[in-house]
């Protein structure tokens, strides 16, 4: 299991007041036909973050006994990219201890107080970083986020990790102390 799910695990009773268990449970008593039904109930009813609910939904269609390491698959056909996102993760990790890694279906959301940084494997040969710094002017090879991610300002392009430069490492650690 990737370290960034078991740490969502970790921390859902202090952060939903549940454990995965109880909210595995609590879905088993219902019937739902579509994976948003079962997240829009975990939302609504119970006030979990969309985050929390999404993941809860998603553990739940697995036999007990499987975890899915969401990291792995979205790199599954895109080996390339997967030492440019373990780059960043190292690097990332060096910011702080109060980081967290909450891997979603298509990217990594990466979060400290809030999310700061998202990693995507976009394409087969492109990794995208997306950052939250508002209101700062993109300059070099930051680019505005536009239509790549409405919960990010900025955008950064790689395709290797050694397009993983200081100036990219400046934009994440500014992204990372404006969320603290």
């Amino acid at each position: 299991m990737d370290k960034a799910l078991e740490t969502m695990i970790g921390n859902m009773p202090e952060k939903t007041g549940k454990s995965l268990e109880e909210w595995l449970a609590i879905l088993k008593t219902k019937a739902f036909t579509k994976h948003s039904e079962a997240v829009n109930f975990l939302k609504k009813e119970h006030e979990v973050t969309h985050g929390f609910a999404n993941t809860i939904v998603h553990l739940s269609k697995q036999d007990a006994t499987e975890t899915v390491d969401l990291v792995a698959v979205q790199y599954e056909k895109k080996q390339d990219l997967k030492p440019i996102y373990d780059s960043l993760k190292s690097y990332i990790e060096t910011l702080g201890n109060d980081i967290e890694f909450a891997p979603k279906k298509a990217y990594v959301s990466v979060r400290r107080k809030k999310q700061f940084a998202i990693i995507q494997p976009s394409t087969k040969t492109r990794l995208d970083v997306g950052l939250n710094i508002k209101g700062k002017e993109a300059e070099g090879i930051v680019e505005l986020s536009r239509s790549f991610n409405a919960m990010c300002s900025h955008r950064i392009r790689l395709t290797n990790t050694e397009d993983i430069s200081e100036a990219v490492k400046t934009w994440i650690k500014e992204a990372y102390d404006a969320a603290g």
